[in-house]
């Protein structure tokens, strides 16, 4: 949590330029990347905490997936209200709700473990990623408005890669102290109150997980509130639920908006079977544990091509860069779905990298001369996010009737050729 850094060092508050584009506040940048940090690995925790669910409550992948389900819902259902929420509030006082709400989600896991309840454990994940959807919609356009408009692409992508930090940090020590605590002994082996017990000393270490965030959330929400002033002349655009909606009338806005929400799905779909995916004989043949030591590698490759990509795209053409990087994720697809062993491993692992500058690309193509629009933008785009609960749910369909992870991947090979499509279509 250092990454978020005390803008209390300085209390007078930072202009908007005179046309209201951007403002040049490198204090305000580093705290956002702190944001993209927090909630980019709080949601990559979902990648630990599914396995873990599924052996406690015995599940089949489709219901495993409900996790993800109940998370990137809150995109769909929060999204525009929270972007009207920010417009209201601004984005200083906007990020401070969101980050109390994530704080809110964490501590219900407290009476979810009590409980012994699956249902609970999705509802304390919805309320999380409610709070997540928030601070997203306050990030996104805010980092844009942080800089000169020429380096959007470049200064949003290196942003993401502090969001790709907390997906290499966050799994990793979630692995330890959360698959870790795996037992010998089998849920299905027990039944009555035995399981019951069971479920509730097993679920402990999620709960202990949760409650560390839950703190270390209460501390930033403090020092964001502190500095609630320090953006001054902030403006947006005043409109309802219909003009928001308007925005999908421009072919590059809603084809991106379209490819963000097949881009997360993808995304969410292969980092959420990678602990099962290790774990077949065909591949690696590893406990779950060991198995969810290779999450970081997954987040990590998205996390160096994002500081790579951060400096290639002042020079590349964002487009061309996009498409490039989709069919380099189908070409890794097709040699993992045939390979075994090692070569499946790493060719699975690798599509990190081709993620790596997927989404902050998307968003600012899409996004390009929103101006004062640009949360209601945001906000659509944070809607469209909800692809991150639909098609891993698909996916998790697919592994369950063909009884084969590997023709699961079929569907996120599907996703990046559209996303390819709209890089090319873009490029101009």
């Amino acid at each position: 949590m250092a990454l978020v850094p005390s803008l209390s060092s300085s209390t007078d508050p930072v202009p908007l330029s005179d046309d209201g584009a951007h403002v040049d506040a490198p204090e305000l940048r580093l705290f956002v990347m702190g944001l993209f940090f927090i909630f980019g690995g709080i949601t990559s925790l979902n990648d630990v905490i599914i396995p873990k669910l599924k052996d406690l409550f015995t599940l089949n992948y489709t219901e495993a997936m409900l996790v993800q389900f109940c998370f990137f819902t809150a995109y769909l259902l929060v999204g525009i209200p929270g972007a009207a929420l920010v417009k209201r509030i601004g984005y200083m006082r906007g990020a401070v709700a969101g980050l109390l709400t994530m704080t809110l989600g964490c501590l219900l896991f407290i009476p979810a473990s009590h409980s012994g309840a699956y249902p609970l454990f999705l509802a304390a994940l919805f309320v999380l990623a409610s709070g997540v959807v928030v601070v997203q919609v306050v990030t996104n356009p805010l980092i844009s408005l942080l800089g000169p408009p020429a380096t959007t692409h470049s200064r949003l992508t290196f942003a993401q890669a502090f969001n790709s930090l907390g997906t290499v940090i966050f799994p990793k020590v979630g692995a330890t102290l959360i698959l870790g605590g795996l037992a010998a002994v089998s849920a299905k082996e027990l039944s009555g109150t035995a399981l019951d017990a069971y479920r509730e000393a097993a679920t402990r270490t999620v709960v202990h997980t949760y409650l560390g965030l839950a703190v270390a959330l209460v501390v930033v929400a403090s020092v964001v509130w502190m500095n609630r002033n320090r953006l001054k002349g902030e403006t947006h655009e005043a409109g309802s639920l219909a003009p928001d909606l308007g925005l999908l009338k421009r072919t590059r806005f809603a084809w991106g908006a379209a490819s963000i929400f097949l881009y997360v799905g993808a995304e969410v779909s292969i980092g959420s079977m990678i602990v099962n995916y290790m774990q077949q004989r065909s591949v690696l043949g590893v406990t779950a544990a060991v198995a969810g030591s290779f999450i970081p590698y997954y987040w990590g490759g998205a996390l160096v091509g994002r500081f790579v990509g951060s400096a290639l795209l002042r020079k590349v053409n964002p487009g061309k860069a996009l498409a490039f990087n989709a069919c380099g994720a189908i070409v890794l697809i097709l040699i993992s779905a045939n390979s075994s062993g090692i070569v499946a491993a790493w060719s699975l692992l690798a599509i990190g990298l081709m993620n790596s500058i997927m989404f902050p690309t998307i968003f600012s193509l899409a996004c390009t001369g929103l101006g004062k629009q640009a949360a209601d933008g945001s906000g659509i785009i944070n809607v469209a996010i909800f692809g991150g609960a639909v098609v891993p749910l698909l996916a998790g369909a697919v592994a369950d009737l063909s009884g084969h992870l590997t023709l699961a991947l079929a569907l996120p090979a599907a996703c990046y050729a559209v996303i390819a499509a709209f890089g090319l279509y873009s490029r101009r």
